[in-house]
């Protein structure tokens, strides 16, 4: 057993790889398709991909995400090569694949660069992310103290691994020695629901808001079948709407259901338990160890903490925009309680001005997405031509429920202020959506 001094100097997740592999090497480290990898064989196969790359010119190596066992062997190895790893998209296109790698070899990565995300976020615009293995194991031990990881955990992840949100979550079930269970995301609903019934003693995930919801409405038999199994789900990259909380709180009533605040900027900040005593939309509770808040005069939230970004690649101007002096400054508008806890209000630039009224288009569809008929909705702002600019509901029917939209608004009107009821309504198959679950608020912005 190695010494817990040595523990300590452990600088990157591929050390506790190796410590795992040396430890307990028949322990098996990830699942996918059938097949399963030891820590040990993990290791091993990591150490010879990583030889190839040491060859390989450039201070970065782009790692296409095919959800499988190859691509953590290539994860780790593009890192055990001193290297950063820059995870995209399995369909990437040529033009994009080329754009990247031309950002990335048009400037010096810092050594300390562990992966850099690509994200487009609301602008648009393609970013590039830095992240050093120093924040990688500040967010591993952020999420591990919160949450309680422990060796004997089956961590199933079912999004995308080029972004944040599950990539997250390899670092700490490698850290503490646990298992990785790899899926396709909820295309195969029934597979996603075997991988939680593996026989381990207890099993976790990572969803965002939609997935839940469609494990709601379309397996909540089975849901709640495998209840006593599931130790806790993080949901994140996204607002969750009370009446999911609260249908999920149900059908796992002794689950603990964590709602996270955290983004590729900022790493894994805050988080908290809305199945304990406290169950409200938006509250995304306390600081981790490495973390703290706080919120601007202006209204957004700011954070500090090891979990920061290190920058944009070839951006200096939009890195000093956002990181000054170790804080990053979010476009996240919030509120912090009197215990402490980050509450989330909208975003900069989605607030709608109606008629002199502000509006947080969240608070709309929180509302309608509790009438029963409701699948899903965004709410967008409409021009009118005597009012000017009104609300629209874009709403998806529940089961191709036919919706009275007098009855939804008059739903509506039992929840909200008067200026917070739309004005129009728009029946729908589907509701745009980003690469991981996001509204896509800019379509319905530049299309109407």
């Amino acid at each position: 057993m190695k010494s817990e001094e040595s523990v300590l100097e452990m600088h990157c997740i591929e050390d506790y790889l190796n410590l795992w592999a040396e430890e307990n090497p028949a322990k098996p480290a990830v699942i996918c398709d059938g097949e399963t990898l030891t820590y040990e064989q993990l290791w091993q196969q990591v150490k010879e991909r990583s030889r190839e790359y040491q060859q390989a010119e450039g201070s970065a190596v782009l790692v296409r995400n095919t959800q499988s066992i190859d691509f953590l062997i290539q994860y780790f190895a593009t890192h055990l090569a001193g290297k950063a790893a820059v995870p995209v998209e399995e369909d990437c296109t040529p033009d994009r694949l080329g754009s990247i790698q031309h950002q990335i070899n048009a400037c010096t990565i810092p050594v300390d660069v562990a992966d850099i995300l690509y994200t487009t976020g609301t602008t648009g615009q393609q970013k590039g992310i830095m992240i050093s293995h120093k924040a990688i194991i500040a967010d591993a031990e952020n999420l591990i103290s919160a949450m309680q990881f422990t060796k004997d955990l089956l961590f199933v992840i079912s999004g995308p691994l080029n972004h944040i949100g599950s990539l997250s979550k390899i670092w700490p079930t490698i850290m503490v020695g646990a298992t990785l269970c790899i899926t396709s995301g909820m295309k195969d609903m029934n597979r996603f629901l075997q991988a939680l019934s593996l026989p381990y003693p207890k099993v976790a995930t990572f969803l965002v808001p939609t997935s839940i919801r469609m494990l709601l409405q379309f397996a909540r038999k089975e849901f709640s079948g495998i209840a006593d199994k599931i130790d806790f789900i993080e949901t994140g990259a996204a607002p969750m709407s009370q009446s999911d909380m609260e249908a999920l709180c149900q059908v796992l009533p002794h689950t603990r259901l964590y709602n996270t605040y955290a983004s590729t900027e900022t790493g894994i900040i805050c988080t908290h338990n809305y199945n304990s005593d406290y169950c409200v939309a938006g509250c995304l509770g306390r600081p981790m160890p490495h973390s703290s808040v706080f919120i601007t005069p202006e209204g957004n939230v700011a954070c500090k903490g090891d979990t920061l970004m290190v920058g944009y690649v070839g951006d200096e101007e939009l890195t000093r925009k956002v990181l000054q002096n170790g804080t990053l400054f979010t476009s996240d508008c919030g509120r912090i309680d009197q215990q402490g806890r980050l509450h989330l209000t909208g975003r900069t630039g989605d607030i709608i001005n109606i008629g002199g009224y502000k509006v947080n288009p969240i608070e709309v569809e929180d509302a309608a997405l509790s009438f029963p008929a409701v699948a899903d909705c965004i709410c967008a702002p409409s021009p009118h031509p005597v009012l000017g600019t009104v609300l629209r509901l874009y709403v998806v029917p529940k089961n191709d429920t036919v919706i009275n939209k007098k009855e939804l608004a008059a739903h509506l009107t039992q929840k909200l202020e008067h200026y917070k009821v739309p004005q129009l309504f728009s029946i729908v198959d589907h509701i745009e959506r980003t690469y991981n679950g996001k509204l896509n608020r800019k379509f319905y912005t530049t299309n109407t």
